[in-house]
């Protein structure tokens, strides 16, 4: 970790940092609003802060997801949304954001993480495609959607539809 940088459980006096930071970002609301709506609506699983002199610079939010399928429903985590200031990206805040997160959601006995983001950056943190395969969400299919286990053979035998939180909806 760089001097200075602190990540740490994202506090209720963050909020408005945290949307400002997904506004700038993003070059846009909604990202921020989505941050705030998983809140509100009790879907935000696991949210970090990544501060550096006092500041805000990298957010990332874990959020809950089912896994619809034959035999019922699987509890998993939606690695989404995550923003790192523009000028501060390329300094390894996102990777310590995602790093710190994944180990947090493993200490906390979760099991299953899918992501829908660069399939150049999430594969260094053990994301797959391919451990996506069986997993079928109607709004895309391809190799940016990628699933990890936290916990061995989590994904075994697993095959369904992905079923996010309703904030994701007309994102």
């Amino acid at each position: 970790m760089t001097e200075g940088r602190v990540v740490r459980v994202e506090e209720e006096g963050d909020h408005e940092g945290v949307r400002r930071l997904h506004d700038r970002a993003f070059g846009g609301r909604a990202e921020g609003e989505l941050v705030d709506r998983l809140r509100e609506e009790g879907d935000a699983r696991l949210s970090l802060v990544a501060e550096e002199g006092g500041e805000i610079v990298g957010h990332i939010m874990f959020s809950r997801l089912v896994i619809r399928t034959t035999r019922g429903v699987r509890e998993a985590l939606a690695l989404a949304p995550m923003a790192v200031l523009p000028e501060q990206q390329r300094r390894g805040i996102g990777s310590l954001l995602v790093r710190e997160g994944l180990d947090l959601c493993r200490d906390n006995g979760e099991k299953i993480v899918v992501v829908l983001g660069h399939p150049d950056y999430y594969p260094r943190f053990g994301f797959s495609a391919e451990a996506a395969t069986p997993l079928h969400w109607p709004h895309y299919q391809g190799p940016a959607l990628m699933a990890l286990e936290l916990q061995p053979d989590a994904l075994d035998g697993v095959t369904g539809e992905l079923e996010y939180a309703a904030a994701f909806e007309g994102v």
